[in-house]
């Protein structure tokens, strides 16, 4: 054992018990353990096209100029606090899914008292649409987010809750004006103080339009409407933002962290640029402003994702000539969707951990965790909970409120935040080139990059090179689905358009007649009573008719959804007959012989909802074609190894098309030198690492099923 003193260079005694070995000599090592093969076999490519190496060492980060500064200080790579979460951790901001006012308030109250320490109150679409209940398409009404048509609604929603204590997050969507003037509305009524209300209004026209296709108002019409709110917001409610650039869209459709980025800088300078030219000065326009981020799957991604994020929109705001509280990015994190499955779905819980774990370590100011059942239904109280308290055991047990950047100083880390950051400047130019974001939507630009990103993603999971557990991987067929959404929303729809229709009052909009400035005059307007639609309609009575905006949508999507469908259709099958969709296991040979193929094409086809029968290894071809039959199914997967199969196959498929003319055979593993041999024989499809279990499984659905 060596002196344990300490050593004239520092180090303690611990270290100097181990050799010292230099990066050349850990890649000698590494290649003689890969026998021969490049060292890139231990690589990897991301969806971003950043190329991973497994190891990064200090000079991968030599060059890099913001390893200089500390946390608080420009380019807010570590943080736009100095002291981190030690004064104020980030805030717990879950979402609650209830259609109606008096329901999400009981179940905010609930969750306020147990954790969550903002509201987060998404309205519904009609809503977010400027139409009141009875105006709404039928079925929308309490959908995906609570009905809001008046200050009574606002008030039964927020009853009970401090807003000079607890920040409010309001999705705004298309109808940022009428919904500002509820809140104004109602904070006077209540009595609360506007100058202390915290958080967001979360206007986002651009992100409306590239999700849903479609604006209700031009660009410029909508843009007029965020200025008001700007400047009503930045006399009355200082500390309130009312812009969200909301990166959902583009995760949601599956497109990479560097997209989801990109595309929001362009978003965001569209909204600078476009305030600037109605007289506001970019100081107002970017302290008025949040992001909102998808957090994934890929841990150390979603770390250098928001740390890229400050340093360029710092970086931007800079180069408008914004301030230095100006260029401090507020971000807002979100569980991705676009991992979230029905199947299995209690590993969305440890999926929504790792994205916390990602949110609060990259520096989130405010995080929602999604509920485990979120896809499935609205979520109940237990659902709600575990949800909630993965970011307080991150906070009180984990302890991260008492670290400053924990990231900071990691060679991966580091080097990954500069590549986000260089591939997400560069995609901005590009939309930048284009004449900004708006230009690129209607062009298809973003549009057609995500939807590459959304293919390549897809070809994965198909392929089980991705792997979404108990949906590709994993499966389980006796798994019991949960109970679905049971809400009537047509009697929501019902309840609501009669409730809002008799406290209607058409004197109440009349303050909105020919009277600027229109925030003034809606706020007063909405504090006499009318409604969301009304408020609408009269402050937009002078827009152009058809000065609608249309752009391709962006298609919204989870990765599971074609698996799922899978199995929604093996459920379907198996409540019209009795019993799932079958196969039979044509295991030949001893249990060593055909046990490893066998277990293979079992959890291959469970992915498609398939109940797999299963026997012990057969001698003869012939004693496993009459078991397949005796079993009464049509389908069989042949398992033994490549080198017994020429002896097999032929009598093996003479025997079963003897008994069953339409029977399907399949044979597990790809033997390339007998392929065309085994096809000739009535061999009809191959299973194996890296084939299309999606496509095979739907395949055989059709052919076992008749879909």
């Amino acid at each position: 054992m060596k002196d344990n003193s300490k050593h004239a260079d520092g180090q303690s005694a611990l270290f100097a018990n181990f050799d010292v070995s230099t990066y050349d000599e850990w890649v000698a090592a590494a290649l003689a353990s890969l026998q021969g093969r490049p060292l890139e076999k231990i690589s990897s490519q991301t969806y971003e096209g950043i190329g991973l190496r497994p190891l990064y060492h200090q000079g991968d980060v030599a060059e890099l100029a913001h390893l200089e500064a500390l946390p608080g200080e420009f380019p807010f790579v570590r943080g736009t606090r100095a002291d981190g979460y030690l004064a104020a951790p980030w805030l717990i901001a879950q979402e609650i899914a209830a259609p109606t006012p008096a329901l999400f308030n009981a179940a905010l109250r609930h969750d306020l008292a147990r954790g969550q320490t903002a509201v987060n109150l998404i309205p519904d679409m009609p809503t977010r649409d400027g139409l009141d209940p009875d105006q709404a398409p039928p079925g929308e009404v309490g959908r995906d987010g609570v009905s809001l048509a008046d200050l009574a609604d606002l008030a039964a929603a927020l009853d009970g809750v401090d807003l000079a204590t607890t920040p409010l997050f309001l999705r705004a969507g298309a109808a940022v004006l009428p919904l500002a003037a509820l809140l104004a509305a109602y904070a006077a009524r209540s009595g609360q103080d506007l100058g202390a209300l915290r958080g967001g209004l979360e206007a986002d026209p651009l992100g409306e339009l590239a999700r849903r296709g479609r604006l209700p108002l031009s660009p410029a019409e909508a843009y007029d409407e965020l200025a008001q709110v700007v400047r009503w917001a930045q006399a009355s409610a200082p500390h309130l933002r009312v812009i969200t650039v909301h990166g959902y869209p583009y995760a949601n459709a599956g497109g990479s962290a560097v997209q989801e980025l990109g595309f929001g800088l362009a978003t965001a300078v569209a909204y600078l640029r476009a305030l600037q030219a109605r007289g506001l000065d970019v100081d107002t326009a970017a302290t008025r402003m949040q992001f909102a981020f998808s957090l994934g799957g890929d841990f150390f991604m979603e770390i250098a994702r928001l740390r890229a994020a400050r340093l360029l929109w710092a970086q931007i705001v800079q180069a408008f000539g914004g301030s230095e509280t100006a260029q401090k990015m507020v971000i807002h994190g979100r569980s991705a969707r676009w991992n979230k499955t029905v199947t299995d779905p209690y590993v969305n819980m440890l999926r929504v951990t790792t994205e916390a774990l990602a949110g609060a370590v990259g520096g989130v100011d405010s995080l929602h965790t999604d509920p485990f059942d979120a896809e499935a239904r609205p979520p109940d109280d237990f659902a709600r909970r575990i949800a909630r308290n993965a970011q307080v055991i991150l906070q009180e047990e984990a302890n991260l409120k008492q670290i400053i950047d924990p990231a900071g100083g990691s060679y991966f880390v580091e080097w990954l935040t500069d590549q986000v950051a260089q591939r997400a400047w560069a995609l901005f130019q590009e939309v930048e080139a284009q004449g900004g974001m708006l230009a690129a939507l209607q062009a298809g630009f973003p549009q057609e990059q995500v939807a590459a990103v959304a293919a390549a993603r897809a070809h994965n999971l198909a392929r089980r090179k991705d792997v979404l557990v108990g949906v590709n991987l994993y499966a389980n067929v006796d798994e019991q689905p949960l109970a679905p959404d049971a809400t009537d929303y047509a009697a929501v729809q019902a309840e609501r358009a009669t409730a809002v229709a008799g406290r209607r009052r058409p004197e109440a909009a009349r303050a909105l007649d020919g009277a600027p400035p229109a925030m003034a005059a809606a706020i007063a307007a909405a504090a006499a009573g009318a409604t969301v639609g009304q408020l609408t309609a009269a402050l937009r009575r002078g827009y152009a008719k058809d000065g609608g905006t249309a752009v391709t949508p962006l298609s919204q999507q989870r990765g599971a959804e074609p698996f799922e469908q899978l199995r929604a259709h093996a459920a379907a099958y198996a409540a019209r007959h009795g019993h799932p969709p079958r196969l039979f296991l044509a295991n030949m040979g001893p249990l060593r012989q055909h046990k490893a193929r066998a277990d293979f094409a079992r959890d291959f086809f469970a992915v498609g909802g398939f109940e797999v029968v299963y026997p012990q290894g057969f001698e003869t071809a012939e004693a496993a074609a009459r078991a397949a039959v005796e079993a009464g199914v049509t389908a069989v997967v042949l398992c033994s190894t490549d080198e017994t199969y020429p002896d097999l196959v032929p009598p093996l498929i003479s025997a079963v098309k003897a008994r069953q003319p339409n029977a399907v055979v399949i044979l597990a593993g790809y033997p390339k030198d007998h392929v065309e041999a085994h096809k000739a024989a009535g061999v009809d499809e191959f299973i194996y690492l890296g084939a299309d279990c999606l496509a095979l499984n739907q395949w055989l659905q059709s052919k076992i099923m008749g879909r």
